[in-house]
């Protein structure tokens, strides 16, 4: 008989007692132990079970879960009578830092107060007997009832010394989502104020503490050393693209096979690896996305599970806001087509707003790309990688995204390429003003003024036709975005609909009286470059070709075509 599918589970104890599905990951307490590093931070996509396996280390190495090695009666890692022996034999300390999304430096400061003051509440029983002097006693008072003071830097590296003289033994630290207080200090403006605090916490906890016997911390991404771990020389990065913990986090095609046969679902297993393979951790292919696998064998439907478990948000925004090149590349990226680029898969959030490549290194380490090839360049010290879509799921997140942008004008747009399809070109400058109007300022970054870089809006709109238009058309471009143009190209999928030709262009009023002498440039630029002759090679009749021009002036459009010049 199948077992329940339980969904969301992060107690490990919980789910082996309640006998939900559960994919063996116990083999990862191993190959941590056995790789002894002092310090491990392990980047991976959210929903990928960082959490339950930080919680299974818990609920293995903790003294408080001594006695209790049936948990793991069953799993791989027991069928070893020395990890049987270790089983409840240290001091653990385990928190997390996913709570922390605040918009100010002051309320995230108090929000890792409040979880430091949570922790030291577990360990009130110190307080009994002499195991601390009457000042440890009061710092350990102060910390546990207002952590929110000078100490606060300096509280898990006290505890680790009052727990290590306690239980004779050094502790582990456990960190969930180390990485979530930097990324919101990014996107809220607070990035400094951060780095300062965590770098100063993270070094008395990871680095000068000498109680600590070994630690792990978990993220998506993996902050760059002169961000917050300037000081730590004894941390080992385990990236995307690292050996180390290849199958501990995700599922690999063996068990989503087991897992389907178990369901009565084999049959399915070809459209299920389309949607939710393709991770590549390592020398590992094919990691399946687990969150997705869960809840279609709950529900046994395809869909795209993953893009809705939490905000896209800050990935939204960096393409959204993003130059015209970034544009380009995610065009080709929803073409099928890969990205060749060198990088660092260490993540430099300030740099954000203007490399394209910081953009793609978070990308990857969030699960949206997969590294289709990787090879390290020792010559220029960076990685070289060949990057694509991950697979459906992540082609239909974007296509969402792209969709979501338009949201303000749903209506206008929605109407626009109807009226396009049908060539009413009275109103197709009635619906695309529309959407000049409410959709320009959302394409700016917010540090310029909207019609100062204008390809931004044209590319975000050209991104929408594409996922609007898919089935019906194949989108392609000509890109001149530096000279403020930017022309499209709708080749018919079927013989019945016209070929489509649009040309942007932005009024230069060095060379234009006015926005008709802009739309007639851009006309006759499609003339000039015999862009037709494309579609023409296609077999599209020349009747069956029709060509806009688009002139913009700051958020004022006219569209013409070729009975305007007459």
């Amino acid at each position: 008989m199948a077992r329940i599918i339980g969904i969301g589970h992060q107690d490990f104890a919980e789910l082996i007692a309640s006998g939900c599905f559960y994919v063996d990951k116990t083999e990862f307490i191993r190959e941590w132990w056995e790789n002894q590093d002092v310090v491990t931070l392990i980047a991976r996509p959210r929903r990928f079970g960082k959490t339950l396996n930080l919680n299974m280390l818990e609920c293995f190495f903790s003294i408080e879960y001594r006695g209790q090695g049936e948990i793991f009666d069953g799993l791989s890692i027991w069928n070893d009578k020395k990890y049987q022996e270790l089983q409840g034999t240290y001091p653990v300390i385990s928190f997390s830092f996913a709570d922390v999304k605040e918009i100010s430096f002051s309320a995230a400061k108090e929000k890792i107060c409040q979880i430091i003051k949570m922790v030291f509440g577990k360990y009130r029983f110190l307080l009994d007997g002499d195991v601390l002097g009457e000042d440890e006693k009061e710092d350990f008072r102060r910390i546990s009832s207002d952590p929110g003071n000078s100490t606060i830097t300096l509280s898990l590296k006290m505890l680790s010394l009052y727990l290590s003289r306690y239980y004779g033994k050094k502790v582990i630290i456990l960190l969930d989502e180390y990485d979530t207080p930097m990324q919101e200090a990014y996107v809220n403006g607070y990035w400094d104020e951060m780095t300062v605090f965590i770098r100063s916490l993270f070094n008395s906890t990871f680095k000068t503490n000498p109680y600590l016997f070994r630690a792990i911390m978990t993220g998506i991404t993996r902050v760059s050393k002169e961000s917050v771990f300037s000081d730590l020389n004894n941390l080992t990065v385990i990236t995307t693209t690292s050996d180390a913990y290849e199958d501990s986090f995700g599922f690999t095609q063996q068990e989503v096979r087991d897992a389907l046969a178990e369901y009565g679902l084999s049959a399915q297993k070809d459209s299920v690896k389309a949607w939710y393979d393709g991770f590549v951790f390592g020398r590992k292919r094919e990691i399946y996305n687990p969150w997705s696998i869960i809840n279609y064998l709950k529900t046994q439907k395809l869909s795209s599970y993953w893009a809705n478990t939490s905000s896209n948000n800050f990935v939204g925004k960096l393409i959204q806001e993003g130059s015209s090149a970034i544009k380009e590349t995610m065009e080709d990226l929803l073409k099928g087509r890969k990205l060749c680029t060198t990088m660092d898969e260490q993540i430099v959030f300030n740099q954000l707003e203007y490399s394209e490549n910081a953009v793609w290194s978070l990308f990857l380490a969030s699960g949206y790309f997969k590294a289709d090839h990787y090879r390290f360049n020792e010559e220029i010290g960076v990685g070289e990688y060949e990057l694509s879509l991950t697979n459906k799921e992540v082609h239909i997140t974007f296509a969402k995204m792209i969709r979501d942008w338009f949201g303000r004008s749903v209506k206008e747009y929605n109407g626009f390429i109807k009226a396009l399809l049908k060539g009413d070109m009275k109103e197709m400058n009635a619906y695309m003003n529309r959407i000049a109007l409410t959709t320009f300022s959302y394409f700016d970054t917010g540090n310029r003024p909207s019609g100062s870089e204008p390809e931004r809006f044209y590319h975000g709109f050209v991104l929408g036709l594409m996922v609007e238009l898919y089935d019906r058309y194949v989108i392609t471009s000509n890109r001149e975005s530096g000279f403020g143009r930017y022309d499209v190209m709708l080749k018919p999928r079927k013989n019945e609909d016209d070929g489509i030709i649009l040309e942007f262009k932005v009024y230069d009023p060095d060379e234009e009286e006015n926005l008709e002498d802009t739309v007639r440039a851009a006309l006759k630029q499609i003339e000039d470059k015999n862009y037709k002759s494309a579609l023409v090679a296609e077999g599209i009749p020349k009747e069956q070709i029709r060509e806009y021009g688009f002139g913009f002036e700051g958020k004022k459009v006219l569209i013409g075509s070729r009975t305007f010049c007459t």
